[in-house]
């Protein structure tokens, strides 16, 4: 009976969980999206002031944000038993900073600042709600901070599979958090669910040409595998190298930030006029819906990702990944002379896969965004992907 009653427990929490961060995802997300529209109608206008966007957001860590600047470092720190409180007002600091990062031009993603706010909200409700019921669920600090992980990542994906064990998987390479399935998983597919309810909107495909798997086409996607492993490695080692190389100079960090900023605004006007600001969602869609994809568009709008984040402008890497990918995939399907959709989906995946050091998370986005046909061939190039990677992650205290 106890473990009937302790399951029964995790459950509810999962349910609770998975409403109040899906809710608190729709709102993110909406405004994420709105402030998108606002940027891509009025880019010249609003890219001029990136660089005073970039001293406020330093300022307003320095002055509020304090350690709240580790970001998903502090994720990790707690799901690794290495500290035992997030703070609170993470949440609106890296809210408002990415918005007005989106806003304004920069270039970044999203699922960063969803991931921070399901754990961090999440290790709060047990903190200061949850344990005065149920004591001793403090304890349990990586089955609660996955749940919140899997709980943000599928409000604002809608990928309640993939988001259960990215979350159980990416603390530790190769090992997964195989106690925290129950409540991750309801709070995954309540999160999804309530997202999906308030109406907020994610990308989705279904591939319409898959081509019969041969032994030949499986050589072929080896190769893909090991070119978007390459990629992933190419982000994750560029993310830090270049976050060490400012932090080098020895300027103030305001003056920094505002040199810094300067330079990416002038490159944003003038490589494509924006085409590489905000999520990369342009991208995907031009990849998937017979859009105008160049041959650099990878190279480029990953060149500008690192350097918004290295700067310090708030927001993610996945959804960049997946633009990266997708649009590397374009030219891959040009070359072999495959279905661009086919290979963008693929590309898709497997960069993420290798620039976040996982594996299953990606296979299960493959079917979830795709269709789960595309599994066996995603497989391929998701394996090849993952172990060329070196383990070079985006997340810099993920254990190897």
């Amino acid at each position: 009976m106890g473990k009937i009653k302790e399951q029964a427990q995790w459950i509810v929490f999962g349910l609770i969980i998975g409403i109040i961060v899906g809710v608190l995802e729709v709102i993110f997300g909406r405004v994420l999206l709105f402030v998108t529209g606002v940027r891509q109608t009025y880019f010249m206008w609003l890219i001029f002031f990136l660089p005073f966007v970039g001293i406020f957001i330093e300022w307003l860590y320095q002055t509020y944000g304090k350690e709240s600047k580790k970001g998903i470092t502090l994720l990790f720190e707690v799901g690794q038993d290495t500290r035992e409180v997030i703070p609170l007002r993470l949440i609106p600091i890296v809210t408002l900073s990415t918005w007005l990062t989106h806003l304004f031009g920069g270039s970044a993603g999203r699922e960063g600042v969803a991931i921070q706010i399901g754990g961090t909200f999440t290790n709060w409700f047990t903190e200061k709600i949850w344990n005065r019921f149920l004591p001793n669920y403090g304890k349990k600090q990586q089955i609660v901070l996955v749940t919140g992980m899997a709980a943000g990542f599928a409000g604002l994906f809608h990928t309640p599979i993939a988001a259960t064990f990215f979350a159980m998987e990416i603390l530790v390479v190769g090992t997964l958090s195989i106690e925290s399935l129950l409540s991750a998983s309801i709070a995954a597919v309540t999160s999804s669910y309530v997202s999906q309810l308030l109406g907020l909107t994610v990308f989705s495909s279904t591939i319409s040409v898959v081509p019969k798997l041969t032994v030949g086409l499986v050589g072929i996607l080896c190769l893909f595998g090991i070119v978007f492993g390459l990629v992933g490695r190419l982000f994750s080692i560029g993310l830090k190298k270049v976050k060490q190389w400012v932090q080098a100079i020895s300027l103030s960090q305001y003056k920094k930030v505002f040199l810094l900023s300067i330079v990416l605004m002038i490159g944003l006007i003038i490589v494509g006029k924006g085409r590489y600001s905000g999520l990369g969602s342009n991208l995907v869609e031009a990849a998937f819906n017979q859009g105008t994809v160049y041959s650099y568009d990878f190279i480029l709008k990953l060149i500008f990702t690192i350097f918004t984040l290295a700067i310090g402008f708030q927001g993610g890497e996945v959804t960049p990944l997946f633009s990266i990918g997708a649009t590397c995939g374009v030219l891959l399907a040009n070359l072999f002379g495959l279905p661009i959709e086919f290979v963008a989906s693929l590309g898709f995946v497997s960069v993420f896969s290798s620039a976040t050091n996982t594996i299953i998370g990606p296979l299960f986005i493959a079917g979830e965004i795709f269709g789960f046909e595309l599994i066996p061939y995603a497989f391929f190039t998701i394996v090849l992907a993952y172990l060329v990677n070196g383990n070079d992650s985006i997340y810099s205290k993920q254990k190897v």
